[in-house]
């Protein structure tokens, strides 16, 4: 095999790592009410919890004002205290 035909194989291999990667990442931007916080994954939540998922790149419009609150692990925000979902 030809040097070019190599490293032509390697860039497409690599470039679809890469794309495989960028699809299996999943994560989100969570709002309930106008408080919102990022996730690493996408949760299924309880209806009760009245949570919109939106995508990582998600951005409130300029008239909206939303609170972030950053939180680990799985839960949402339920007015000032976290609740877990297992």
């Amino acid at each position: 095999m030809s040097f070019l035909r190599k490293t032509i194989l390697c860039a497409v291999t690599g470039a679809g790592l890469l794309s495989l990667s960028a699809v299996s990442a999943s994560a989100a931007v969570v709002c309930t009410g106008l408080v919102c916080w990022h996730t690493h994954e996408r949760y299924e939540y309880p209806a009760e919890a009245r949570v919109v998922v939106h995508d990582d790149d998600w951005k409130w419009g300029k008239d909206e004002k939303y609170n972030w609150r950053e939180h680990e692990g799985r839960g949402y925000w339920k007015g000032e205290r976290w609740e877990e979902v297992k």
